[in-house]
């Protein structure tokens, strides 16, 4: 989907195009909406245009339900359109707050979606999905430590939260604080087990994305949480992984790692610390 860029001084146009009937010609006139936050070039995406039919009625749904409706499609132009209306008929509202941040957030729009999080942190401290969703603004930005704190004032609000715990290993990783990734990562699973096989995400907060530099000391790292929770066919999936990735202290930091001293003897892992063998000319077909 193609992305607009446009500044405005002093304010940011969020476009609203006027979608042509057949009849209409292409020289008519785009829509404009205003969505004010200082001088910056923030891309916004161009409306959806995806089909509607089979759904209910737009009359049959409440204006958050259309938000809503839009989000699971990821028609987050329309979706922002839709809180932004909600937000500003109930400015007290924390949760139509939040729901815009993320809906332009998806939109790479993050100095917007950044300031609607904290108005909804603001109307109520105590959100901890606003919080986490800072995080994830920082975590963006690489600007590790401030995601690293708004996890954790997040975590301090709900501590229930896998997914709170998961976003900050990713942050504790992201900052090569390798060991606090590690302990993060293992609070998380034990809260979810399935942490990694399902998006965990809970509506209104935001699963920080899961692209990382060092994939393979990453894929290790989660064998090693994996490991030490127990669960052995996890710690060897990711160790595979992580060999998959080119790892090059793989062999090393397995033997010498207490957390997979266990392990050490399944021939899976024998299979992958072993040293290849040549082969010699005479050996070769």
């Amino acid at each position: 989907m193609k992305l607009v860029s446009l500044a405005v001084s002093g304010s940011i146009l969020l476009l609203t195009f006027a979608v042509p009937s057949q009849s209409q010609t292409s020289s008519q006139q785009m829509t404009t909406q205003l969505f004010r936050d200082g001088d910056h070039a923030i891309p916004m995406q161009a409306p959806s245009q995806v089909s509607t039919a089979g759904t209910a009625p737009a009359s049959e749904l409440s204006p958050e339900e259309v938000g809503d409706l839009f989000m699971a499609r990821k028609q987050y132009f329309e979706a922002a359109q839709a809180y932004k209306r909600l937000s500003d008929e109930n400015p007290r509202n924390a949760v139509y707050l939040n729901k815009l941040g993320i809906a332009l957030h998806q939109q790479e729009a993050l100095s917007l979606a950044l300031k609607y999080y904290e108005r909804a942190l603001k109307v109520n401290p105590k959100y901890a999905d606003a919080q986490n969703n800072i995080g994830t603004i920082w975590y963006q930005r690489k600007r590790y430590g401030k995601a690293i704190r708004a996890y954790e004032k997040a975590i301090k609000i709900r501590d229930d939260m896998a997914v709170l715990y998961s976003n900050l290993g990713y942050a504790y990783f992201g900052d090569k604080k390798y060991e606090e990734s590690i302990s993060a990562f293992r609070t998380a699973l034990a809260k979810d087990p399935q942490l990694f096989e399902h998006n965990a995400s809970r509506s209104g907060s935001l699963l920080q994305d899961r692209s990382v530099s060092d994939r393979g000391r990453f894929y290790f790292l989660l064998a090693k949480s994996f490991a030490e929770s127990g669960n052995i066919d996890r710690a060897v999936l990711y160790l595979r992984k992580a060999k998959d990735e080119g790892y090059a202290s793989l062999v090393a930091d397995l033997k010498k790692d207490k957390a997979f001293a266990a392990e050490l003897q399944l021939p899976e892992i024998q299979d992958m610390i072993a040293p290849k063998e040549a082969v010699s000319d005479t050996q070769q077909p």
